[in-house]
Formats: C-alpha cells, structure tokens, sequence
C-alpha cells in the first residue's frame, strides 16, 4: 500500500468532503433535466458549494497558503511560497446533462513548481494523486504511463471548440493532421480526467488549447510522475500560463507533437 505523505492527506480530505456535496448535487441534477427552468443555475451553486468545502478544508489545515480558484480566483497567501490551485469542478458540461463523467482537481504549487497533485472522480471512486518524486498512483496503486511506441495504435483524448471557445479552424488542422495516423481521438469533456487517464497509460497522449491552470495542474504532475512528457502543443514549458498542453508517453510525445505542430515545434526536452 503507498503511503500518503500529509500533505497528500489534507488535499485528500479537501476533495473527500467536496465530492460528498458533488455526489447528492449530481442525484438531484438529472431530476432536473425535466424542470421548465433546467439545471444551470442548479450547477453552478453546486461548483460554488464544491470550492467553498475545498477552500475551507485546505484553509484550515494550511493558513498561510494562498488560493488560486476557478470561481473566486487569486489569493495570496502569507508565506509568499505556496499557493493551491483548485478546480472544484471539472466536466461541468457533463455534471449539467447527467453525464457521470467529472471530477475535482487540487494542485499544490510551491515557488512556482508543481509538488503535489490530486484528483479524485467521485462517480467511479477513483482517486489519482502524486506527489514531486514519489510517482503517481490511482487509489493505492502506482500507475505509468504507457508503453505503446507504435502511433497507429494510440489512443489519444482531445478538446474540441465550442461557442466562442477556442479556434475551430485551428483544430480541424490539428484534427486532420492526427485522426489518420492513430487508433482513436476521444473528447470526454474534463481535461483533468485526460491527463489522469494518460497517466493511468489509458490513453497515449491528450492534447488541448485554451485550457486553465487549474484544469490542468494536477494533471501534469501525474502524467510527469507516471513517466510522462508534458510541454506545450509547440514544445514550450509554459503550459499553465499559455494554456496549450500536450501529454504523451515517453515514446510518442514527441511523434505527436510534430504532427501537431510541423515546423514549429521547438525540441523537446524531459518536462
């Protein structure tokens, strides 16, 4: 069994009682789908009742840190070093249409480097955590990467545009760039899910633009410590800040990326 530092302890009660308030959410909002007014406002309280459970659960076990929020965003902390970064809810189009596909997301960010991750799908009770040398594990067990070489039978996951989110034209490139070369593209709706899943060795690679640190943040100390790649879709090292991530094992990222990205791609160096 792999022992959980108590650090990792504290993100797991934060997520632990957050997904309990998740979980009731949930039953109610497929009733919901029936109801003349529907479930956005319904969802939305759930997302906010979610962070509000994390922020004080990390709050008291860390006063000092900082917080950085999908709805209240940036607080700093006192200590000038630490900071949480938080999704309360991701795969919030999926919670909204009943579909049990979503998850909670912590981050502990210190000086600037990701050093603890967790990530818990409160549907299928699976709890993803890592922490900065100590591998990543999904429940108690250590989870890597996998080990596939060969792209034409990769799965990879993606984001696709939507409203006026993201460039559909961009991604139809991309799109047509890849979907002839390998097994599968999915899109399931909650970016922190597809890097756990990469992670997990469930899939080959995810890529996405226009993300937010704290769709991701987690997810990239997962997939690192699982012995993955993660850098920007163009190689760069800049992912929580540009948005742009490319995930993949240590055999085909760097295959993808430039089928991704031809002649722009910078090289690719261990991240």
């Amino acid at each position: 069994m792999a022992t959980r530092s108590p650090i990792i302890n504290v993100m797991i009660k934060a997520v632990d009682r957050a997904a309990r308030g998740l979980k009731r959410d949930f039953g109610e909002v497929e009733q919901l789908q029936v109801s003349p007014k529907g479930p956005s406002d319904f969802v939305s309280t759930a997302d906010l009742k979610s962070e509000r459970a994390l922020r004080e659960e990390l709050g008291k076990a860390r006063p000092t840190y900082g917080f950085l929020m999908e709805e209240s965003g940036a607080t700093p902390g006192t200590d000038g070093q630490h900071r949480w970064i938080v999704d309360p809810l991701d795969g919030t189009s999926n919670f909204l249409h009943g579909l049990p596909h979503f998850c909670i997301s912590v981050a502990l960010e210190r000086a600037g480097e990701i050093v603890a991750g967790v990530i818990l799908d409160p549907v299928k009770d699976e709890l993803y955590w890592a922490e900065r040398g100590v591998g990543a594990y999904l429940n108690d067990r250590r989870i890597r990467v996998s080990s596939r070489r060969n792209l034409g039978e990769a799965l990879l996951a993606t984001g696709i545009p939507f409203q006026a989110h993201g460039d559909p034209s961009a991604f139809a490139t991309e799109l047509t760039a890849v979907m002839p070369k390998v097994a599968g593209i999915r899109r399931f709706g909650a970016a922190a899910l597809d890097l756990a899943y990469v992670a997990a060795g469930r899939y080959e690679g995810f890529w996405e633009n226009g993300l937010n640190a704290w769709d991701m943040a987690a997810g990239i100390l997962l997939v690192r410590e699982a012995g993955g790649y993660v850098t920007e879709i163009d190689g760069g090292e800049k992912m929580l800040a540009s948005g742009s991530v490319l995930a993949a094992n240590d055999h085909l990222h760097a295959t993808i990326q430039r089928l991704l990205s031809p002649g722009d791609a910078r090289p690719r160096g261990r991240s």
